[in-house]
């Protein structure tokens, strides 16, 4: 199950005797963790008795042996694997056909256990990992409990994590700052969702109003560095070369790293040229997003902007940010090679 319909599933309150919580997106994994401790053990009292904490790999039979005790002084048993590499991806087996077959007797009591758990007894494997959905353990998990697969969230994917945290605040973004949003968004090298949900939590502290602006949101992030990269881009896929020779000005006084500029300008560059390569084979605004791993608004933005350069412009674009590039590392030059591809690119073709 993907985050918010696995979150939706708790909220029910119905709870499953064994969860999985795996993949690379530790916000939605430490978030979904904490929602099934409160509903297996709302006290915090009764976790010291109930929770028994594991890190790393654990055998089997021992993990049986936690689950078929019965809880002398709690009326749960809950016990947390973290850091499992039981879901890893399955390699050749090891060992003499004696030790593997011990080692399947002893898989195969565990597998029977989880189809059968004790009523008090709960399971919670965390890794931080992708799961191999072709192992024993993964679909029997998977029939016995709940699966979260926590993907990374990246600039084209972030939706679904929007709207839940919309709908968890009560509010709503007009469509010029959810563009805004992917596109500083867009920006990001990775994508920090817990910062994002601070920001957004204070938005909604410190102000009442249910509609969110592009002015709200400028505020909130106005002290991101990745506020003035979006607004450079923009100011040159806008042709704007005043504008994008200032806000680079600004970022190189600010103490900005040049590399990472020349690689943003270097992959802007790449998006345009790919999405009027796509455009002459008929995909058009929002069907752009899929093949260009952007949100759909964003693709649609940059497929208007790319209509506005010729490909010869392109690619002497990329070869210059390519020379800029050997240059400014083997410090031949400085961010004057920067401010040069700039230039080339808002010029007129």
């Amino acid at each position: 199950m993907k985050f918010n319909e696995f979150m939706g599933a708790l909220r029910k309150g119905e709870a499953k005797h064994v969860y999985l919580l795996s993949g690379e997106e530790s916000y939605h994994i430490d978030r979904a963790k904490e929602r099934i401790l409160s509903l297996l053990l709302p006290r915090a009292e009764s976790r010291a008795d109930s929770l028994v904490r594991v890190q790393g790999d654990i055998d089997t039979d021992e993990l049986c042996g936690l689950l078929g005790t019965v809880p002398l002084f709690a009326e749960k048993t809950v016990v947390l694997v973290e850091h499992t590499n039981l879901f890893r991806e399955k390699k050749a087996a090891d060992g003499s056909g004696e030790e593997k077959g011990r080692k399947d007797k002893k898989l195969e009591r565990f597998l029977a256990l989880l189809q059968d758990m004790p009523e008090s007894s709960y399971l919670i494997f965390v890794t931080g990992e992708k799961a191999d959905k072709r192992r024993k353990l993964y679909k029997a998990v998977e029939k016995a409990g709940a699966v979260l697969e926590a993907e990374p969230v990246r600039a084209w994917n972030i939706n679904e994590w929007l709207q839940g945290k919309l709908q968890s605040m009560n509010r709503e973004m007009d469509r010029e700052a959810f563009t805004y949003f992917s596109g500083v968004v867009s920006m990001m090298q990775q994508i920090s969702l817990g910062y994002l949900d601070r920001e957004f939590d204070k938005l909604a502290l410190y102000s009442g109003n249910r509609r969110i602006t592009k002015k709200d949101l400028k505020e909130v992030f106005s002290g991101l560095p990745e506020v003035s990269l979006f607004a450079l881009m923009d100011a040159v896929s806008g042709k704007d070369v005043r504008k994008a020779l200032s806000l680079l000005g600004q970022q190189m006084k600010s103490g900005a790293y040049p590399p990472l500029i020349l690689s943003l300008l270097v992959r802007h560059v790449r998006q345009l040229w790919q999405a009027k390569l796509l455009m002459a084979q008929g995909f058009r605004g929002k069907d752009l997003g899929k093949p260009l791993e952007l949100n759909p608004y964003i693709a649609e933005k940059l497929g208007k902007a790319a209509a506005g350069f010729t490909g010869e412009v392109l690619e002497r674009a990329f070869l210059e940010l390519a020379d800029a590039d050997y240059m400014m590392k083997t410090g031949q030059a400085g961010a004057e090679r920067l401010e040069h591809a700039v230039i080339l690119l808002c010029g007129k073709s």
